[in-house]
């Protein structure tokens, strides 16, 4: 299962919504998180990679929930077949 899902992170299929929740949650969430230092000029490169951290944890979370979406259809069209 942990081998599909570092796959999907790559797959065309997913990227679109990926990179579109990360953007628009990301952005959120750097405002509330780190819009204050970035305005007093205090970004650091701690700050700067939670920043980043902050764009990549709604990418990975919403392609997470594609795959697992994914893998449910599956077993259920391949029971169903039986």
């Amino acid at each position: 299962m942990f081998k599909g899902y570092l796959v999907s992170l790559f797959d065309p299929e997913f990227l679109p919504t990926g990179f579109k929740t990360a953007i628009f949650v990301g952005s959120l969430l750097f405002l509330i998180n780190h819009s204050p230092a970035l305005l007093r000029g205090e970004m650091n490169r701690e700050r700067w990679i939670s920043a980043l951290l902050t764009y990549a944890m709604p990418y990975l979370v919403n392609v997470y929930g594609q795959y697992s979406y994914r893998r449910k259809l599956g077993k259920h069209s391949s029971s169903s077949l039986e």
